[in-house]
């Protein structure tokens, strides 16, 4: 099996400095749907790895973040396309837990419970802590610029990962084959 594991926040729907609190807030960025869609069509699991700290902050609960993946669910079966698992962790940064990036314990769960080789899945996200957690499992980590990517690409003008405009564009490049 082939994987695509994506941040969700800023990679597949609009990011909030105020976080998404509710299914009303998520929105999803242009063409991201498409692109999942896309690589389900070529044979590719899409699996969400996030840190969802706003449950630990008591901004929103788990009503509302099971809402907001159920919008999401729907919205990319309008386009023909699945998430086959959402891995999240709840914690507020000063926690000192393994699953909050960019520790790797949620990719490290993932590649568990699907018998998944790391060092063959890419890994999308839009900060610092997406990258440097994908590369402490060998993924092959890519940064987008939406979200927080543009400022982690100012903060770090030496990153040196492939990095693309979009979650589209990033799918492109995986289904070319680099």
């Amino acid at each position: 099996m082939k994987y695509v594991l994506l941040d969700r926040d800023g990679v597949i729907n609009q990011d909030s400095a105020n976080f998404i609190k509710s299914a009303d807030e998520w929105q999803a960025l242009p063409q991201s749907l498409e692109a999942i869609a896309l690589l389900n069509q070529q044979g590719y699991e899409v699996v969400v790895i996030s840190n969802q700290s706003g449950l630990g902050r008591g901004l929103f609960d788990e009503t509302a973040l099971t809402a907001m993946h159920q919008k999401m669910h729907q919205q990319l079966a309008g386009c023909g396309g699945k998430i086959t698992a959402v891995y999240y962790c709840p914690h507020l940064p000063n926690v000192n837990c393994d699953c909050r990036k960019p520790k790797a314990g949620l990719l490290k769960n993932f590649a568990k419970d699907y018998q998944a080789t790391l060092t063959d899945c890419y890994f999308i996200g839009d900060s610092l802590r997406d990258i440097q957690a994908g590369l402490a499992v060998g993924a092959k980590s890519i940064l987008v610029k939406t979200g927080k990517g543009q400022q982690t690409l100012n903060d770090n003008p030496t990153l040196s990962v492939p990095i693309f405009e979009t979650l589209y564009d990033a799918t492109k490049f995986i289904l070319s084959g680099q």
